[in-house]
């Protein structure tokens, strides 16, 4: 039985690397080849290999139960062939997170998908006590999927379920239910986390692995299911292939409601959107900053952060890009939930948990060697209590660019916004930690200063916007001010923005600067900066943050350029008219995409390996942001308001 058959699929071809063996890992999967799946709970990696490497229950930042990614006896899952490792093709389903994996073997051909299971809402007869935005018509059934078919010849396939809780401490204990072979259930002690494996294979029990081996011949169909929650898993191939289609279709439909350009970059983008709703916390409508902790920035080095969470600062980004590609439900979620943050908390965080807790204390797992020996492995993360003065800037931009595309300003918002506004005006002469949340001296960085002026000039224009004039004309006033004053202290004699006052060192989040209006694209400062930006903090034409010799951020060794800031690059050089060279940019960043079409958050320019935590949801919001900048310059499109 075929999926294609009731799924729209395409045949192009996929890249692929090497990946581990099927033994165990004798080497780091590179970190761009692998899958990425989600239900909008929870997420999950899966390697070439066939071995799915990270998933943490029962929410994406919750402690792991497969982590093979950060140490081998952390936790895994594999499914493939006996005597090869390395696939033939893969991809996924167009439109879909479904995973189609296929192996080319010496005697045949089987296929693997794998998919987190998606179906019809449930909470009809109670009301869930965890989602807290509008229900839609699916919900998670907390359930990864992996189905086989054997499409020609025979293949020895093995199956290997070893899950080891909380980070790799605690192994499970397997259990057979009153489905005799076909189901296994495993705990831990002391651990809530109950795991059911369902199969029409049969199970085997050898200490905290269940594993099963068979011969699949030309037509067989075979499924797995490891699922937790109340959901029934499905106890049939056929139960199984239609969840499957079901949750392809929803991935579809969903897409579909999008709005993307005609364009040879618009798989892409497709691709960004859907990554970016797989980083969605469906129940409180956060975006998580990625689906990992403290995959390295460097191979080796200690840049190793958790960033299973959701900043304030992109707020503007995501509004912006789920707006212009049309998802403006998904929007309107990410706006309520940063809007709830502000409206609870007296004084704002720069990043809360994904179902909105303040406290994200931060530990180092001694036990785990890490990603290629990059140690630490951290958990949690410090920088929620650092001091970063855009968190403001980043609030007000979300809500006025919410306001404009919507229409609209909710009713509570305005006393929230009020309070943001003065925050800012009492502290934006301050030092801080800046856009990087550097662990070293607090400075006067400029981009915080911008962020300032932009929580100012947004609070001045949204007072107009609802006939508040008076405080209106006192915020313009006390805008001009901030600017008079970065362009005095911030800018050097060669009309650079640099990035902390008295420096002349470049700072990439400067390119900001034309994209939230500090000035207008065409002011000397601003063409000024780009270009300076463009020509001395590169590699190969990729952006670096800053340089790490110039600047003091707490840590040693080097780091590669970030993906985010290149992208941006792109959307600067459109801005002050530099098309030829944002096209050539855009199209060279678009050709370092990982296989799947994926992006971690920094690229090796050496070697072009995808550096830290993956998928990266920040690097996708730059893509849409660089990707429709330079489509738009092309086809004389518009761009949503700014």
């Amino acid at each position: 039985m075929d999926a294609s058959a009731d799924v729209a699929t395409s045949h192009a071809p996929t890249r692929t690397t090497g990946s581990p063996g099927p033994t165990g890992h004798v080497k780091a999967v590179p970190i761009a080849d692998y899958g990425f799946l989600s239900d909008g709970e929870v997420t999950a990696l899966v390697a070439p290999g066939g071995d799915v490497d990270w998933m943490c229950l029962p929410r994406l930042d919750s402690p792991s139960v497969f982590g093979a990614v950060l140490g081998r006896h952390s936790g895994r899952f594999r499914l493939g062939p006996s005597d090869v490792s390395v696939p033939t093709a893969r991809r996924y389903l167009p439109g879909t997170m479904v995973l189609e994996t296929s192996w080319g073997t010496p005697t045949g051909w089987i296929i693997v998908r794998d998919v987190l299971l998606i179906g019809p809402w449930r909470h009809d007869e109670d009301v869930s006590p965890k989602h807290r935005r509008t229900p839609m018509d699916y919900d998670a059934e907390h359930t990864l999927l992996r189905t086989i078919r054997c499409v020609s010849g025979e293949v020895q396939t093995v199956m290997e379920c070893e899950p080891v809780l909380d980070y790799g401490r605690q192994p499970v204990t397997w259990d057979y239910t009153d489905l005799g072979y076909h189901q296994g259930r495993a705990t831990g002690a002391g651990s809530d986390v109950v795991l059911t494996l369902t199969t029409d294979l049969r199970l085997g029990f050898e200490g905290g692995q269940a594993a099963a081996r068979t011969l699949l011949r030309e037509g067989d169909v075979r499924y797995i299911a490891l699922s937790w929650g109340e959901k029934a898993p499905p106890t049939d191939f056929g139960q199984a292939y239609q969840r499957l289609v079901w949750t392809a279709h929803h991935w579809q439909h969903w897409l579909a409601r999008g709005r993307f350009p005609d364009h040879p970059w618009r798989g892409y983008l497709q691709r960004s959107a859907l990554t970016l709703k797989g980083l969605t916390y469906a129940p409180t409508g956060a975006i998580a900053a990625a689906s990992t902790t403290s995959l390295p920035e460097t191979i080796g080095g200690e840049r190793n952060y958790d960033y299973r969470y959701t900043w304030i600062r992109d707020a503007t980004f995501a509004l912006w890009g789920m707006y212009s590609l049309g998802f403006d439900w998904e929007a309107v979620d990410f706006f309520s939930f940063i809007a709830d943050m502000a409206e609870r908390d007296e004084d704002l965080q720069i990043m809360y948990g994904i179902g909105g807790e303040r406290e994200l204390p931060e530990f180092e797992l001694d036990h785990l060697p890490g990603y290629a020996g990059s140690r630490p492995v951290r958990i949690g993360n410090a920088a929620h209590s650092q001091v970063q003065h855009d968190v403001w800037g980043a609030l007000l931009d979300s809500v006025y660019l919410h306001s404009k595309v919507a229409d609209h300003l909710d009713g509570r918002i305005w006393p929230i916004l009020g309070k943001q506004v003065r925050t800012a005006l009492k502290h934006w002469r301050e030092p801080d930690a800046g856009i990087w949340e550097v662990r070293g001296e607090l400075k006067h960085f400029t981009s915080s200063k911008i962020m300032c002026w932009v929580a100012v000039d947004r609070g001045a224009k949204l007072a107009s916007m609802i006939g508040e004039d008076s405080q209106a004309a006192e915020w313009e006033l006390a805008a001009e001010e901030i600017m008079a004053d970065i362009l005095e202290h911030g800018v050097d004699e060669r009309g650079v923005l640099t990035q902390y006052y008295g420096s002349s060192a470049l700072d990439a989040s400067l390119l900001l600067a034309p994209l939230v209006r500090f000035l207008p694209p065409d002011h000397p400062v601003i063409r000024a900066t780009v270009l300076a930006i463009a020509d001395e903090l590169t590699v190969d034409g990729l952006v670096l943050r800053y340089r790490v010799d110039e600047t003091d951020d707490g840590f040693s060794g080097e780091e590669g350029t970030f993906t985010i800031c290149s992208f941006w690059l792109v959307s600067a050089l459109s801005e002050i008219g530099e098309h030829k060279r944002a096209h050539e940019l855009c199209a060279k960043l678009l050709s370092f995409a990982g296989p799947l079409e994926l992006y971690a958050e920094e690229i090796d320019t050496h070697t072009g390996r995808h550096l830290g935590n993956f998928p990266q949801a920040f690097t996708h919001l730059a893509l849409i942001n660089a990707v429709m900048h330079v489509i738009a310059t092309e086809t004389g499109g518009e761009l949503p308001p700014r």
